[in-house]
């Protein structure tokens, strides 16, 4: 299937040193982007599905790399269900498991982890709630794995360790396990700051530096931060992603964010939610705190806006989060809210507002077109100019 999206205002496309992609279109086949920029009246033509933008921005699909996914879409830390189609109305087209920990009655025993994080990834393998991807089974590291378990579940598939939950007397004792997932190509992510669920254990700067993980979950803190005297430490004597979450401490998230720009390391910045926890369903998570990020510092939003999106897929080795030839098919329109004071969504962020998500495409699909029912609408008329196929994408049901 063929989609062009046409009349767009404008182009970010997920890079923070050079977010604007000149033109005004973007044709997708078959799940991946075909072209951005411009595109000739027969070009358009070939598409089965035309969508109007009417002057909106194109940005990335946001990826939300901390998730506390289990089973289907539900989550029983919240005894939601459909937590994670309603985030796709805010604008997420990804998500990243930070461990498979919320599962009711997990277990903690090797061959038990080893487990849910198999059955996890099998899973949302090919289940796209609300069209969203799912990067799902985080091993959780437990004591008693050996260098063998780490190299038997890569085999099957997994590719994301998590240090943080475990039985450990002091998290130096997970610095030679998380060693093992890194040698067998996993993609390692700790827990930082205070403990956030009974049974674990607070984790600074120190600790990481030990343990050498690709990503300092929730840096900012999850709930609770480290110590402010820290977070230099991690920026100037590491190369560690820092990934600061909506469910976290705001003071540090602006603090860390003029940090790494200040060290000119901005693309190890990562905004994820870390939901859901004892702070709940966010399915605008990411977007508050790119307006966070835009309205109360300094910070470019292109800035803001490419940690959610390229920042994180580079961190991560996916393929979406750009708006490039070649990527998956991953893309969000935004407007300015009506009834806000500004009529360009990139300056409604700059505002602490949040923007519209007037549409919504992820593998190259339609998920909703002309209104999200976790926004308020926008100015703009965004809609389905042209469709050849039998199905309705404007999402008036909602």
């Amino acid at each position: 299937m063929k989609v062009a999206i046409v009349n767009l205002g404008r182009i970010l496309n997920g890079e923070w040193r050079e977010p604007v992609t000149a033109g005004d279109s973007i044709l997708t086949e078959d799940g991946k982007i075909l072209k951005v920029g411009t595109l000739s009246s027969a070009e358009v033509e070939t598409a089965q599905i035309v969508i109007d933008a009417d002057g909106a921005t194109a940005i990335p699909g946001l990826i939300d790399s901390q998730v506390h996914n289990t089973f289907g879409d539900y989550t029983p830390r919240q005894k939601t269900v459909g937590f994670l189609e309603s985030y796709v109305h805010g604008g997420i087209t990804t998500a990243i498991s930070a461990s498979e920990v919320h599962v009711p009655g997990r277990p903690k025993d090797p061959a038990g982890v080893k487990a849910l994080a198999v059955a996890a990834l099998r899973c949302f393998e090919h289940y796209r709630p609300g069209g969203m991807k799912v990067f799902a089974g985080s091993i959780i590291i437990e004591p008693g794995l050996v260098e063998q378990d780490f190299a038997d579940i890569a085999a099957q598939g997994v590719w994301l360790a998590k240090a943080g939950f475990g039985a450990v007397k002091s998290p130096y004792e997970y610095a030679e396990m998380v060693g093992w997932a890194r040698k067998h190509g996993m993609i390692t992510t700790v827990h930082t700051g205070g403990a956030s669920i009974p049974g674990s254990s607070g984790i600074w700067a120190d600790h990481l530096i030990a343990m050498k993980p690709h990503v300092s979950f929730h840096v900012n803190g999850g709930p609770v931060a480290m110590p402010d005297e820290d977070f230099p430490k991690l920026v100037y004597e590491s190369d560690i992603a820092l990934q600061v979450c909506t469910a976290g401490n705001l003071r540090t998230t602006l603090m860390l964010g003029d940090m790494v720009r200040s060290a000119d390391v901005f693309d190890r910045f990562l905004i994820a939610s870390d939901t859901p926890t004892g702070s709940g369903i966010m399915p605008l998570g990411l977007m508050y705190t790119i307006t966070h990020l835009a309205s109360l510092t300094d910070m470019p939003v292109e800035w803001a806006i490419a940690a959610a999106t390229g920042n994180n897929a580079r961190t991560y080795g996916i393929n979406s989060g750009f708006l490039k030839p070649g990527k998956d098919a991953d893309i969000v329109l935004l407007d300015a809210c009506v009834g806000g004071t500004k009529t360009d969504p990139l300056d409604a962020l700059r505002n602490g507002d949040i923007a519209a998500v007037a549409a919504v495409v992820t593998d190259g699909v339609p998920r909703f077109v002309g209104k999200s029912r976790n926004t308020p609408a926008g100015n703009r008329k965004v809609r389905v100019a042209r469709c050849d196929i039998p199905q309705d994408f404007s999402g008036v049901a909602h």
